[in-house]
């Protein structure tokens, strides 16, 4: 019984055919060396994948295919445990005919008589190549923001945690530069031209600032519309504010999208390791603190963290209760810049400017508490309060006998409400003033966001009595002609255009071509900014209509108004 079981324990040979078969069919490669580690058997899928055929490397030594990339060291380790244990398996870097290197997984195992000598060894390997390749793409994928193909904020996050653990355990302090970037008016433009062109915005935004740094700093799109760099071993504060200014300079420069070429800004913080923080965390913190300070000062820009942003929160919480209760009192005041004639030098109208002093909080500048209007939704009855107390206004000077157009900023939020027309005939007829006395100035983003809605508001506008203008004109687009189907009365060329109209023939040619465009299209040009009578002299020979700005008058309280506009009639020839 047990010779019967015996012959069925005992293994049965394989036939030599069976094992050349497959010896030639696995897709691992096969090689064979004796025991002086010549090459004696190598299979077919060995020649695939190292490209040298049987007949190229029998009789050779396997040195034939390393790479060097591995040092002695790790060839001797390899042989050592060959040696102890009779096998090896690991990772190794081989080379092709071709001269390719490659990643391969090789297990290198003794074969012994029964005597106990080595008579070969016989190595088995596997291709990595493409496990590898399949590896790397899925590390950029965890890694990359796919759009602009910089790191995205998990990545940024990890080698930020590094640069800081490594350059704290330096005897010698070293100093980073944190940087947190948001393009201005990003929504607008992404609204206006559509998504597709918002991601070109984005990717060339990127690659102009990955052109500004070295392979040591750090580049992530943080999400949105916002960029985080971090400038490594800054020498002081001065080179973080001149790479501040490269910043700002590489996205300011003109891009052409869907055929206009558009002019970017953006709000930049600052804040500088280890001064402003030690940890990632508290440096991104404060680099946003920053940030969002300059945007509440006046978009473009940037700042570096100070410890009165502290307060900022803070200041943001009461900020929002506290412009609740001035809108339900109407706790705020108009000012008024006067619109002068370039020709005759008569006063053709006034601009209102709102103001807010709010007992806690102080002077509260206008593009602060507008933009929180703007993003809590608080603009809407805020706009009504504004035309009223324009109303109010108008009223105030015809009772002293100057009737002039008093122009309103009107908020893009504002103006795409369903009931926009209707809530403003309402408050003109409260106060009984036609339309006709009433400019209303809208924005670029205002008109070319959604144009057929847009022109039938205007039309209906115009149709009321208002005259109509654009606002700010050039810091947005660059297309007049696009502005020929608006029934527009009046065009705002931006104080960034006319402050460098006397020094830069660039600004000139601008402003020169912005007027001569627009008196085709039948617009009256206001030049608003001035400040400098070169600029006034200037503007006049362009033929310039309409200017507005310092050089004539700041912004003025109704009473103070009235007595400029009396001094004005008494000592200006007509």
């Amino acid at each position: 019984m047990s010779s019967i079981n015996d012959k069925q324990n005992k293994a049965v040979p394989i036939p030599d055919e069976v094992m050349r078969k497959i010896f030639e069919s696995v897709s691992e490669g096969i090689m064979i060396t004796d025991c002086r580690k010549r090459i004696c058997h190598v299979n077919p899928a060995f020649e695939f994948v190292t490209g040298y055929t049987r007949e190229e490397v029998i009789g050779t030594a396997p040195t034939i295919l390393q790479s060097g990339m591995h040092g002695p060291h790790f060839y001797r380790e390899m042989w050592e445990q060959i040696l102890i244990d009779g096998v090896w398996q690991g990772e190794i870097w081989n080379r092709r005919k071709t001269g390719d290197v490659y990643p391969e997984w090789l297990t290198i195992s003794e074969v012994r008589d029964e005597a106990g000598n080595v008579m070969n060894y016989c190595g088995i390997f596997s291709d990595l190549s493409e496990r590898h390749r399949v590896e790397t793409q899925l590390e950029q994928t965890i890694a990359m923001d796919s759009l602009t193909s910089v790191s995205n904020r998990h990545n940024y996050m990890e080698r930020m945690d590094t640069l800081l653990a490594t350059s704290s355990a330096l005897s010698q302090q070293v100093q980073h530069a944190v940087y947190v970037i948001d393009i201005d008016r990003f929504k607008q433009f992404n609204d206006t031209f559509g998504h597709v062109n918002g991601d070109f915005i984005l990717a060339t935004i990127a690659n102009r600032l990955k052109g500004l740094i070295k392979n040591k700093d750090i580049i992530a799109r943080y999400g949105g519309d916002e960029f985080v760099i971090t400038l490594t071993s800054v020498a002081d504060a001065e080179e973080a504010r001149i790479f501040g200014d490269k910043v700002l300079d590489a996205i300011r420069q003109p891009m052409n999208v869907a055929g206009a070429e558009v002019f970017l800004n953006a709000s930049v913080g600052v804040s500088l390791y280890p001064y402003d923080g030690t940890t990632t965390e508290k440096l991104l913190h404060n680099a946003d603190k920053a940030m969002t300070y300059i945007k509440t000062t006046g978009r473009g820009g940037y700042e570096f963290y100070f410890d009165d942003l502290k307060t900022d929160a803070k200041r943001r919480i009461v900020l929002d209760a506290e412009l609740r209760k001035a809108i339900e009192a109407k706790d705020f005041t108009l000012n008024f810049q006067p619109k002068v004639c370039t020709q005759t030098g008569a006063i053709l109208g006034v601009e209102a400017l709102v103001r807010w002093t709010n007992e806690k909080l102080g002077f509260v500048p206008p593009n602060e508490f507008i933009e929180h209007a703007e993003e809590t939704g608080l603009i809407i009855p805020l706009s009504d309060v504004i035309f009223e107390m324009a109303c109010e206004g108008y009223n105030a000077l015809k009772r002293a006998g100057h009737q002039m157009p008093i122009a309103v900023n009107v908020s893009s939020i504002h103006f795409e409400q369903p009931d926009f027309i209707a809530s403003l005939t309402r408050i003109l007829d409260a106060h009984e003033v036609s339309a006709q006395n009433l400019e209303i100035e809208v924005t670029e983003r205002t008109v070319m966001n959604d144009a057929s809605e847009t022109v039938d508001k205007l039309v209906r506008l115009k149709k009321l009595g208002f005259k109509l203008a654009i606002d700010d004109f050039g810091t947005g687009y660059s297309s007049l002609s696009y502005l020929i189907k608006f029934p527009l009365d009046y065009l705002k060329i931006d104080r960034s255009f006319i402050q460098q109209i006397t020094t830069l023939d660039e600004k000139q040619a601008v402003v020169d071509a912005i007027i001569q465009m627009s008196h085709r299209l039948n617009m009256k040009v206001i030049a608003e900014g001035v400040e400098q009578d070169k600029q006034v002299e200037l503007l006049r020979s362009m033929g310039c209509d309409i200017i507005q700005g310092y050089y004539y008058s700041k912004p003025l309280p109704l009473d103070e108004l009235i007595e400029f506009l009396s001094f004005w009639d008494e000592h200006t020839e007509v």
